[in-house]
């Protein structure tokens, strides 16, 4: 099924409800929801398929900035593919302003399950924008964007707010905003537990994510806790400790998108089924596929002289026969496609 571009696909019918899908899962599943969360380049099409193959509820897509999105054409056609199958997703959106968040969500709406506004992006370029983490810091007018637009659609439009926590002696001021995103309709806050200045290799404080899924209990808006998921083991540790409704992995899911599946390591499987989606869908560059694969090979240990050689082909018709002539790679037609564990090397 060929991937398209929203200005030629029709809007989808029976969309798949995300809040009520982190509300229950809990309760239908005994589990917290699983969500493969926003990265920039990297969530396309392709990769978001891969993802719902192996357990995974609901996938982003990576952030999108309004200004650009609503006004250019080749930004939309470069950032956003879909088609009928990929649902529900949600698409982020990096905004400063109500008007440009109006009007990427009249052109992008129809076509996902909901949208989520980036507040956690800490990249300079975003923050000197007002955009990403700024937000947090501008309390007013995140507030006001989001009232803007559950004003206009009310329970037509999901909409969620991704944001980090501001400084370890202000934890209140982290559960004020969350209470006022409540207020005006906010439908469920995703919080990584990192400041705006914490590196990624620092540990995610579930300190300051229990502490803000405490203080909403008298609100009806459920949490979703992101930050250093790993495995099946950490989503369990982290929903138990935090009490969040659902658990985002990024990072976790990029290098093994199949952990919410019980796999600890990358399985071939990923491998196989990610490069056929890439060959079905197209659009994706071909050094965001090596890059792919090569985070994959990582967390599976591969060789590292196999490493060296993935990232010197040139194309894709080069990756596909390194990749037959080093492994059993599987097609859709044959036995046991996307099905094996283990690196099925070629034996000389």
């Amino acid at each position: 099924m060929l991937a398209r571009v929203i200005e030629v696909l029709p809007p989808k019918p029976n969309r798949n409800d995300p809040l009520q899908i982190i509300k229950s899962r809990k309760h239908t599943h005994g589990r917290p929801a699983t969500i493969a969360g926003p990265m920039v380049r990297y969530s396309k099409l392709p990769f978001r398929q891969t993802c719902r193959d192996y357990n995974i509820d609901i996938v982003y897509t990576p952030m999108m900035l309004a200004r650009e999105f609503v006004r250019n054409a080749q930004a939309r056609r470069s950032d956003f593919s879909t088609n009928e199958t990929d649902a529900p997703t949600i698409i982020q959106v990096g905004v400063n302003n109500v008007t440009d968040l109006l009007r990427f969500i009249e052109m992008a709406a129809p076509y996902v399950d909901g949208v989520g506004i980036n507040c956690g992006c800490p990249i300079k370029e975003q923050l000197r924008e007002g955009i990403g983490c700024a937000l947090i810091y501008n309390e007013e007018l995140l507030v006001e964007m989001v009232k803007a637009v559950k004003e206009k659609y009310g329970d037509t439009l999901r909409l969620e707010t991704k944001i980090r926590i501001h400084e370890k002696r202000t934890p209140e001021r982290t559960l004020r905003m969350c209470k006022q995103l409540c207020e005006v309709g906010v439908d469920w806050i995703t919080v990584h537990g990192r400041l705006r200045t914490t590196r990624s290799s620092e540990p995610v404080d579930l300190d300051a994510i229990k502490y803000i899924v405490d203080g909403l209990k008298e609100y009806d808006v459920p949490i979703v806790a992101n930050g250093d998921c790993f495995t099946v083991k950490d989503m369990e540790h982290i929903a138990e400790y935090t009490g969040a409704d659902g658990v985002m992995s990024a990072r976790g899911v990029l290098s093994n998108p199949a952990l919410f599946a019980g796999f600890d390591i990358c399985p071939w499987g990923c491998v196989e089924k990610f490069v056929h989606y890439c060959i079905e869908f197209g659009g994706l560059p071909f050094q965001l596929v090596q890059h792919h694969i090569f985070c994959m090979f990582e967390n599976m240990k591969v060789n590292k002289n196999h490493m060296k050689t993935l990232m010197m082909t040139k194309n894709m018709f080069e990756l596909l026969d390194w990749l037959d002539s080093v492994f059993d790679m599987r097609r859709p037609d044959d036995k046991e496609f996307g099905e094996r564990v283990e690196i099925p090397y070629v034996e000389v």
